[in-house]
């Protein structure tokens, strides 16, 4: 029988957020385990015996500390593929910044789960998925780099083209200023919801 995918929200904050840890996410699937980015705040429990540290950026501004912590665990930390016991977790481009940025397509059993805390562009390969964890540093209007080269794409948008794309269930993770006065204003995505630290999230076979 297949096991379900556990996924632990261990943050759900953007960079330098007043109120959340940074965003992170723990895949526990039979006896794998695998964390996705985090950082101070928002790390594996230590001794859960890692199989592996899956980041989004590898020039981020935490990848010291991130670097620090997967050294005290003892596990590797790099942005790339892990296949293993029937599951397949896939490392694919999106669209963020100057430099290579990704994200996450996580399958088993015919479920599949997408961690792609930052995008300026909706990931065209996050269609179909059950559960996607997606960018929510803007509210309104999408955030744009200096010089052009990028940003963040707003929850609304966000949300928008996750029901054009058959996305399940969409839940925000990389919760920004605007987003959190949206929060504290009572607002809620019009699609989707919003990510919240410690919660878990479960996908069935074939879901």
């Amino acid at each position: 029988m297949t096991p379900r995918l556990r996924m632990t929200l261990l943050g759900v904050g953007a960079m330098n957020s007043p109120r959340f840890a940074p965003a992170g996410l723990l895949l526990r699937f039979g006896t794998v385990r695998i964390a996705f980015d985090g950082g101070p705040g928002a790390e594996p429990p230590g001794g859960l015996g890692l199989t592996a540290w899956l980041v989004t950026d590898e020039r981020a501004e935490l990848r010291s500390p991130l670097r620090r912590l997967a050294a005290e665990r003892d596990v590797a930390q790099w942005a790339g593929d892990v296949e293993t016991d029937g599951l397949r977790v896939g490392r694919l481009d999106v669209a963020h910044t100057s430099h290579p940025t990704y994200g996450y397509r996580i399958a088993a059993g015919g479920a599949v789960a997408v961690w792609a805390p930052e995008f300026w562009e909706f990931p065209e390969w996050a269609a179909g998925a059950g559960l996607m964890f997606a960018d929510a540093a803007g509210w309104e209007r999408p955030i744009r780099f200096r010089a052009g080269v990028g940003g963040h794409a707003s929850v609304r948008e966000t949300a928008a083209q996750a029901g054009r794309r058959n996305v399940r269930r969409l839940v925000f993770a990389h919760i920004g200023r605007p987003a959190i006065r949206a929060m504290d204003a009572g607002l809620r995505p019009p699609r989707g919801e919003w990510g919240v630290e410690g919660r878990t999230y479960t996908l069935a076979p074939g879901g």
